[in-house]
């Protein structure tokens, strides 16, 4: 059974930095490649979750409007990993970010546990 496990979430002042991960478990090592799509969500008290970045199979990634310049989705194939490389953060970054893992082979959509950022001075 596929395992999400997110980690690097914290509390953080306004223009700062934060490197979310998310460990891949259940699969066989170095295969994270074959999942059509990874992805980092996020959720802020109140309101509906939202795709912040993705990445595709073949390594195509896309990105929310208000992320775009500041967020970067990685993936590290070896360590069934993919990161979310955050800079420049603002208050409305606060939110559970959510790791996301869709394929076929998977059964669907899968979610890890969720790590708590939030942007405050």
């Amino acid at each position: 059974q596929v395992q999400l496990v997110e980690s690097g979430g914290g509390l953080v002042e306004p223009g700062g930095s934060l490197r979310l991960s998310c460990v891949v478990s259940g699969i066989n090592s170095g295969s994270i490649y074959r999942i059509d799509t990874m992805g980092w969500y996020r959720q802020a008290p109140g309101k509906e979750r939202e795709m912040v970045a993705r990445i595709t199979s073949a390594g195509s990634k896309n990105y929310r409007d208000s992320v775009k310049g500041r967020f970067t989705i990685s993936r590290d194939n070896a360590k069934n990993t993919i990161y979310l490389q955050m800079n420049s953060l603002k208050p409305e970054d606060t939110a559970a970010y959510y790791c996301n893992a869709n394929s076929p082979w998977l059964r669907g959509n899968n979610w890890g546990q969720g790590t708590q950022v939030t942007v405050s001075s």
